[in-house]
């Protein structure tokens, strides 16, 4: 018999890094899943990742208090900061984009850097080759204030 869906949600976790402590643990606990199971799960999966890096991950629970994960790869935005160098700064102690993208660039990266983070990205980007996933990630380069040169 097929399990009954309790519902989903989306959290976004550094990999390797998932434990009890908020945000995880309240987002899972008031769902009813065992928490040390998932943090231990995620933790396993995303062990060969960089440790860190900001993993979107989509969880499915059913009654019967068992759940799945869909672990996807950390956002373009991520990878273009880290192939930029841009240091951290902030409250958050993270690197941000520019505040008036279009009229100001505060960093710059090669075309073939765009094209490793597009082939990194492929699986989870809505293209059906590497070009295309390149003008993606070309279009969010452009939206942080970030230059594609030569």
């Amino acid at each position: 018999m097929a399990k009954k869906l309790a519902g989903k949600m989306k959290l976004q976790i550094p990999a390797g890094k998932a434990n009890p402590s908020p945000p995880v643990g309240p987002a899972l606990g008031q769902r009813g899943i065992n928490i040390m199971e998932f943090c231990k799960a995620f933790n396993a999966k995303t062990q060969d990742m960089e440790p860190g890096a900001p993993c979107p991950t989509e969880i499915v629970y059913y009654q019967d208090k068992s759940f799945t994960m869909n672990i996807k790869t950390p956002p373009a935005s991520y990878y273009l900061k880290k192939a930029a160098g841009l240091k951290p700064v902030g409250k958050r102690n993270r690197p941000r984009g520019a505040e008036n993208p279009g009229r100001e660039t505060i960093a710059s990266v090669t075309v073939a850097q765009v094209r490793e983070i597009a082939e990194a990205k492929m699986k989870d980007l809505s293209a059906n080759d590497v070009e295309a996933a390149m003008k993606i990630i070309l279009g969010s380069a452009s939206s942080m204030g970030i230059e594609v040169k030569g």
